[in-house]
């Protein structure tokens, strides 16, 4: 390739903050996807992640409608996202790196990706990185001009009101909001960027916990929400204490252990496995005869408050983080529709996305 900018290149990156700036700032809804640099030069597209670990061949859908843009060399920065009828679905997009040809073609056509353009880091023989972001901005506009999906323009708004309310659809294929000023130049692999998020909380019921097999500490606590049917679905970990609470809740929670015979896991936890595989400090897939318990069972009784991310099919991407117990509430209280977001208004905001 002869772009002025070529591969590797690190993205530009966000640092975290709970509140939207305020002043010169062009907001955008961060998308719960796959970042993803896009370079074409003429007749050559390569796609890469923000690892620089080629993209191109698990996503052919996008080959086209990139190739079809009719400035013919440019670096574009973006995110892969794919919906299904459940609205975002982050582990259809994992499902769609697989090494066998045959599936990424046939999931291409049952789960096909867009790619969401949010900034232009180089347009024929001129590296932009040095223009502001509203240069950068309008010129992208003016490239994909003619684009239609599953390539779109990402919205952008310098409105904080409509930044808020796109905050609130967080969970939901939103992972956030993005300000960036807008002279904000482009610096390869800085946090220069401001990524709003809200901490989102959920009370759940604490049924097992693990314990670290060189010390006597807690290592993470098993949390729990009752679905329609009234069972207990594990949905993910507490993993980040202090060796000193770790200590605590070893001597309270140790009181509450209980056979498992009649406990709401006694037939197996995670049974049917999952796209994102086994969150660290989970007690993972476990079936009763296939393997040791490696985690201890303890009365459905304490319920605490964490803080979390993202869900995925109902269970927690990453592990949760300990707020407080809640002795007030009641551990068949505590149920699933605590983690429903508002998918369906995220992926109306997806549809009005420039495309056009």
């Amino acid at each position: 390739m002869t772009l002025p900018v070529v591969p590797p290149l690190a993205p530009m990156l966000g640092r975290r903050a709970d509140e939207l700036p305020i002043g010169d700032v062009v907001y955008e809804p961060k998308w719960d996807g796959f970042r993803c640099l896009v370079f074409r030069d003429a007749g050559s597209l390569d796609l890469r992640s923000r690892h620089d670990r080629p993209l191109a061949r698990y996503f052919p859908e996008l080959a086209e409608p990139l190739l079809s843009v009719p400035d013919e060399r440019f670096v574009i920065d973006g995110e892969i996202v794919v919906t299904s009828e459940r609205g975002f679905d982050f582990e259809a997009l994992l499902a769609r790196v697989h090494p066998a040809a045959s599936r990424v073609e046939r999931l291409s056509r049952e789960t096909p990706a867009r790619f969401m353009a949010f900034d232009l880091v180089a347009l024929g023989d001129d590296d932009l990185r040095e223009c502001g972001f509203a240069e950068r901005r309008a010129s992208l506009e003016r490239v994909l001009g003619s684009a239609r999906p599953p390539l779109q323009l990402t919205p952008a708004t310098a409105d904080p009101a409509e930044a808020r309310r796109w905050l609130s659809l967080e969970g939901a294929g939103i992972d956030g909001v993005m300000a960036k000023r807008a002279d904000l130049r482009y610096r390869a692999g800085g946090r220069d960027m401001v990524k709003v998020k809200r901490e989102r909380t959920a009370d759940c019921v604490v049924a097992g916990f693990r314990v670290y097999v060189d010390r006597p500490l807690v290592s993470s606590l098993l949390l729990g929400l009752y679905d329609d049917d009234g069972a207990l679905h594990h949905l993910g970990v507490v993993q980040a204490l202090t060796n000193r609470r770790r200590a605590e809740l070893l001597e309270e929670l140790s009181a509450l252990a209980v056979p498992l015979r009649g406990h709401p896991w006694e037939h197996g936890i995670l049974m049917g496995g999952g796209t994102t595989g086994r969150l660290a400090g989970a007690a993972g897939r476990w079936a009763p005869g296939e393997m040791a318990l490696d985690w201890v069972p303890i009365a459905p009784v304490r319920v605490a408050e964490v803080a979390y991310d993202q869900v995925d099919s109902g269970r927690l991407r990453h592990p949760a983080r300990f707020r407080r117990w809640r002795p007030d509430r009641e551990p068949r209280s505590c149920t699933l529709d605590q983690l429903a977001p508002a998918s369906a208004e995220a992926v109306e905001l997806l549809g009005r996305a420039r495309s056009t």
